[in-house]
């Protein structure tokens, strides 16, 4: 049962929240009210459809006691009890404490693993899934970053997606993705396995990370497009190196003064995702999650291509659509990731 002074606190945080923004702040207070108002009206309306129910339900079980009404409590009672179960989960999940950058921008970043040029090509194969599954939710995707090899595939990319909750929705992408298929250039028929590394970051914002501009140097390079022929005639490129941590970002756009603000775009995300994962680890020193988003290292997923089939090692997942997948049709293996986060969530607060 959830305590009612905990939804009364959350009921009455909301109308006071509604009333100041009825009364007509402005400038950043009103910035922050409005985040604060949609978050937790979803919540309150959760709220709201759980006490109907239990309202609903004190109503049948006082029915029961009327002899004239007694058989029509009878037959509500199931439903009512089994409604007031699926509600009650709905507020806990709505109760759930909330990573602070879901909402936000995200970055992502493909490199090829173990493979060779197969590899390369199956990062490129990513993109265009990630690119294509953006495209479905009415995201924005920006390359930002792209180093191509001479076959076409992908040497390195870093990409920027922006829309509502994209982070939420493509946190638990980061990891090793494995591919097991026959390459183009396999004259004999033999299945390969190769990999690719992918990395989703929350967007830096300004308050987040501040950089000394001391702790970096900054150097301008010829910019250089696939198969390392020179598309631009200018030092257009941009390279940030921060000393402290010895991250190194390029940006190679035509405009140098677009570079730079890449660039330290991109540093100042993964310094936040660096110090985001630093916080985690402490969190989870004396526990694992079942679903990981900080292990890069992990294998998560492997797609079979002679079988048609994915699988997420993480939940155990297989979908026998493979075609779909690759073509950005990912939601039911995101939604079975979030699903499994959240109810290690609530074991976990439950024990």
């Amino acid at each position: 049962m959830i305590p009612n002074d905990k939804l009364d606190q959350i009921i009455a945080r909301f109308q006071f929240v509604e009333a100041k923004l009825s009364s007509g702040v402005s400038g950043a207070e009103i910035a922050e009210l409005s985040r604060e108002y949609s978050e937790l009206k979803p919540v309150v309306e959760t709220i709201t459809d759980y006490r109907r129910v239990i309202a609903d339900l004190g109503e049948a079980e006082a029915m029961l006691r009327d002899p004239d009404m007694r058989e029509l409590a009878e037959e509500e009672l199931p439903r009512l009890k089994e409604e007031r179960e699926e509600k009650e989960r709905a507020v806990q999940l709505a109760l759930l404490p909330k990573d602070a950058a879901d909402g936000r921008p995200a970055l992502i970043e493909i490199r090829p693993g173990t493979g060779g040029d197969e590899a390369s090509l199956f990062a490129g194969d990513l993109l265009r899934m990630y690119q294509r599954y953006a495209e479905g939710q009415g995201w924005k995707f920006e390359i930002l970053e792209e180093q191509q090899t001479e076959l076409g595939g992908i040497k390195e990319v870093t990409a920027r997606i922006v829309g509502d909750g994209v982070f939420a929705r493509l946190k638990y992408e980061s990891g090793v993705h494995r591919v097991q298929r026959v390459p183009e250039t396999e004259s004999g028929g033999r299945i390969h396995t190769s990999a690719a590394t992918v990395a989703v970051l929350p967007e830096a914002q300004d308050v987040d990370i501040q950089i000394n501009a001391n702790d970096i140097r900054i150097d301008t390079m010829r910019s250089s497009g696939a198969g390392g022929q020179h598309v631009n005639t200018t030092d257009s490129a941009v390279r940030i190196t921060h000393i402290p941590s010895g991250i190194v970002v390029t940006s190679s756009e035509k405009s140098q003064h677009r570079n730079r603000e890449i660039a330290m775009q991109v540093l100042k995300t993964r310094l936040f995702d660096m110090e985001r994962q630093r916080l985690a680890d402490e969190r989870s020193a004396d526990r694992k999650s079942q679903v990981g988003t900080g292990d890069r290292s992990e294998r998560i997923r492997t797609y079979n291509f002679p079988q048609g089939r994915m699988t997420d090692h993480r939940i155990n997942m297989t979908l026998y659509r493979l075609d779909q997948i690759m073509q950005g049709d990912l939601d039911e293996v995101i939604d079975g990731l979030i699903s499994d986060a959240q109810a290690t969530m609530l074991a976990e607060m439950e024990g």
